[in-house]
């Protein structure tokens, strides 16, 4: 445990920060991509049926992930990584990276959890969209349907980051809505989110104001 501990959340923990903090600070850890190639047994899925969550891939593209470093005050250092180790016990490891802030302001360093690649029985590695997306959009887990981690994690990044682009993320939404429309899954999720149907075809919120400090 450091001093200064930062933690860097790029999937679930951009809506849902059960820790205390005491600022957050939007940016970009460098040298990674987000890609939904974790299994998750525990979350959005099940030991049997599991979904598909985030993690982050060594990549060569220097713009990397765009996410958002919480600040935990000294006194709660322990016990958030405790909880954190225990929240993303399922393949998920605690690294470090370096964050560069959106505001210009001098890189630091934070903790981020990555799904290693060995010894992993979650890391699904590559593969096609329409596969992720399939799997998504019937996964359910003890912290809801996947299709709302999925979506949720869609319109935090069209609403808070609209200068970074996640290629990835938008084309597993884009599959996940046409799949919706041809086979009426999800239907429910859709529509808690502001989804919309306009002539047969699902669409994103026409003002899209997700609130990160939402715990929900």
């Amino acid at each position: 445990v450091f001093f200064q501990m930062w933690i860097f959340g790029y999937g679930s923990l951009l809506w849902y920060t059960d820790f205390p903090y005491e600022k957050v600070q939007g940016g970009h850890v460098g040298g990674f991509v987000r890609r939904f190639w974790q299994l998750s047994p525990d979350h959005r899925g099940t030991p049997e049926a599991p979904g598909r969550t985030v993690t982050l891939i060594p990549s060569s593209d220097d713009a990397g992930c765009w996410g958002l470093a919480y600040k935990v005050p000294e006194e709660h250092q322990k016990t958030t990584i405790e909880y954190l180790d225990h929240r993303e016990k399922a393949g998920y490891t605690c690294e470090r990276a370096w964050f560069r802030p959106d505001d210009g302001s001098p890189p630091f360093l934070v903790h981020v959890y990555i799904s290693g690649t060995e010894d992993n029985e979650f890391h699904a590695g590559p593969t096609e969209d329409e596969e992720i997306a399939s799997t998504i959009l019937v996964r359910h887990g003890p912290s809801g349907p996947n299709v709302e981690y999925a979506l949720k994690l869609a319109l935090v990044l069209r609403s808070h980051s609209p200068h970074s682009d996640d290629d990835h993320v938008y084309s597993i939404e884009r599959r996940i809505l046409e799949l919706a429309e041809k086979t009426g899954k999800g239907k429910e999720s859709l529509e808690k989110l502001g989804y919309r149907l306009v002539e047969g075809k699902w669409a994103p919120p026409e003002s899209n104001s997700f609130s990160l400090l939402k715990k929900t």
